[in-house]
């Protein structure tokens, strides 16, 4: 059910935000396949064990990845270099996916935050 919720929420959203976020959640399940899928305040987000692992949306000038976490971001923040945001989510153009190696670390980084 959750899964056709992000379904739902990503057909709202224009080209190329579709297209882009796709591509996260792709990613991100990549790394937690088992993840449920779902919408939390608002947005499509992943959880483990009952427990938010992360999340993102469409806004009308970036996309945004939101690690539900107020340390994630400032712990990666050498990788994050070049990209904006807030200290509780990280900023990228709409036609550009992050890379899937910045998923990895970003989703894995939560993942050990919460003990995971």
């Amino acid at each position: 059910m959750a899964a056709r919720d992000i379904d739902s929420y990503l057909a709202g959203v224009g080209e190329p935000k579709r297209s882009t976020l796709q591509q996260l959640r792709q990613c991100v399940l990549d790394v937690i396949p088992d993840a449920e899928e779902c919408i939390s305040y608002g947005l499509p987000a992943f959880k483990v064990e009952g427990k938010t692992v992360a999340g993102f949306g469409a806004f009308k000038n970036h996309l945004s990845y939101l690690p539900h976490s107020g340390s994630v971001l400032p712990a990666l923040a050498a990788d994050l270099a070049g990209y904006e945001g807030t200290k509780g989510s990280l900023h990228f153009p709409v036609d550009q996916p992050l890379a899937p190696a910045l998923v990895n670390k970003l989703v894995t980084t939560r993942l050990r935050e919460l003990g995971l």
